[in-house]
């Protein structure tokens, strides 16, 4: 593909995908070798969309989880479209066509289009699922105008009714109670996380959540909505006829990638936009996809690096990956082009490798909230009392009524797939040996001792080995290792928002924030601020 002295880059989209896409091409923005453009559909610049419930409890503030200045961007160079929409992309004229008629064009089109949430067909709530106007009363929590609404709920100890088991749903309903607000979780399965997490530890689960004052009702169908006079909102009617009453109904059915743009264009689909190993759509060398949009399947039915591959996870640290990549592959084209040599030198664009490969593995699933900690990765569904002849084994604890539960899957020893719930500090360690590959010690209840007394009381004699390894990767979203934490606390970050500015540790899920204010604390040995 030819490169112009100045390139032209738009991005569609502009979410934390879009915002990491950004950040490493924006020395070229400065040097003048790329003219970019940036079109984001909402009136705010990106922000951390994992957080919006934290916004919604009042936790923290909208300017505390923001990711990008547009006002800055703008100063640097780059067209910057808040609250503008794409009407469709002309492939043939290389330019896109945005919602008031106007043009742009481009030499690389970067779509960053994210995911829409499910909005679930019931009575009374029927809108366009691309377009959604829902009800007043009713949010997917999805953006800041969405954590408005719950706050305003929350602020006045209001009742809020989540449908919907998942991760997002379950942590924006232990927030919301612990702010004070009568919170109802309505879901399919007979526990929350039943599509992840193992029978034991689903049960142990649902026991934690209803001790924190959290209302389940399990094995629901909604049917319908229930409106006011006025049209808003007042309860959600269930299949046997049972009303669940409410202030908001927050939809929390998970999300599909936003696929129409490129579809209407004619490019391939899956899941999601059908890219390759170069984050190149299909079939045009001029448009590539990144973040929840994206699903990287080449088109070669051999390829061995997309055997194992699925739709987008939805997940913000492949997003994340997926973006640096792209970047630094524009930031190697345009310096070995001459283009951008000056704004390239010493940012390693020279190393980026020829093909972007998705992760291998397994998705770890992670609640975090205050005061209940639950993880689950990788096979979990092995039956312990069965007699295995492939070299499985599974080892269990469970203590119902203080909430813990711990099940370890291994297959010659290797852990194959964990569910830890109430036991932060030993679901900690077993994630670490599951994603190293080691083979666990033959006593497995030495790992469940990481949660006992004695440890809780010293944490640096908690953590094993692999724990305290510098290798080891505390922020998982972003990427960062343990190492990194502890060299910024050397260089004066004494503040998890310190760390999360110098390594970005702690800007995706959040989940990490006590584990990295652990690792500051151990290196001031005074007690460190979030």
């Amino acid at each position: 593909m030819s490169v112009r002295s100045s390139e032209r880059v738009v991005v569609v989209g502009f979410g934390p995908v879009a915002a990491r896409f950004i950040d490493v091409l924006e020395p070229f923005v400065v040097s003048g070798s790329v003219q970019l453009t940036v079109i984001g559909s909402e009136a705010d610049a990106a922000y951390n969309r994992v957080l919006v419930a934290d916004v919604g409890v009042g936790r923290t503030s909208p300017s505390a989880i923001g990711l990008s200045d547009a006002s800055r961007l703008a100063s640097l160079g780059a067209e910057v479209l808040l609250g503008t929409g794409v009407r469709r992309i002309d492939r043939a004229r290389q330019q896109v066509q945005l919602d008031d008629g106007t043009v742009r064009p481009y030499d690389r089109l970067v779509l960053a289009t994210g995911a829409r949430p499910v909005i679930p067909y019931l009575a009374g709530l029927n809108p366009d699922p691309l377009h959604p106007s829902l009800p007043a009363g009713v949010t997917t929590l999805r953006d800041l105008a969405d954590a408005r609404a719950l706050r305003a709920v929350v602020e006045r100890r209001g009742d809020v009714v989540i449908l919907g088991g998942g991760i997002l749903g379950l942590e924006a309903a232990l927030a919301a109670d612990e702010q004070g607000a009568r919170v109802t979780v309505v879901h399919h399965g007979d526990y929350p996380l039943a599509r992840n997490i193992d029978d034991g530890g689903g049960m142990v689960l649902a026991a934690a959540l209803r001790s924190q004052g959290v209302r389940l009702v399990s094995g629901a169908k909604a049917m319908g909505l229930e409106h006011s006079d006025g049209g808003a909102f007042t309860a959600l009617r269930l299949d046997d006829g049972r009303l669940v009453s409410g202030d908001l109904l927050v939809l929390s059915c998970g999300v599909r990638p936003r696929v129409e743009l490129a579809e209407g264009a004619g490019l391939p689909v899956g899941t999601g936009i059908l890219v390759g190993h170069s984050l190149q759509a299909h079939h045009d060398e001029h448009i590539y996809a990144i973040g929840d949009c994206a699903e990287v399947s080449c088109a070669s039915s051999g390829c061995g690096d997309c055997s194992g591959n699925t739709a987008p996870s939805g997940l913000i640290g492949p997003g994340w990956k997926q973006a640096e990549w792209l970047a630094e592959s524009f930031a190697a084209s345009l310096a070995a082009s001459g283009a951008g040599a000056a704004a390239a030198a010493g940012s390693g664009a020279d190393f980026v490798p020829a093909r972007y490969v998705e992760a291998t593995l397994p998705p770890v699933v992670m609640l975090k909230a205050r005061g209940l900690d639950a993880v689950v990765a990788g096979e979990v569904s092995a039956d312990p009392w069965a007699a295995h002849e492939d070299g499985t084994a599974v080892a269990l604890w469970a203590d119902p009524q203080q909430g813990s539960y711990a099940k370890m899957v291994t297959r010659d020893g290797v852990l194959q797939g964990l569910v830890c719930v109430g036991m932060p500090r030993a679901g900690a360690e077993l994630v670490l040996q599951f994603e190293s590959g080691a083979v666990l010690p033959s006593d497995r209840s030495s790992l469940l001792r990481l949660d006992g007394a004695e440890a809780a009381a010293s944490s640096s004699s908690s953590l094993s080995a692999s724990a305290s390894d510098p290798s080891a990767v505390v922020c998982r979203c972003a990427g960062v290792s343990r190492g990194s934490i502890e060299q910024a606390a050397v260089v004066g970050c004494s503040s998890v928002a310190e760390v999360s500015a110098s390594t970005r540790a702690g800007t995706g899920c959040g989940g990490c924030h006590n584990d990295i204010k652990s690792i500051i604390e151990q290196h001031f040995q005074t007690p460190a601020a979030v």
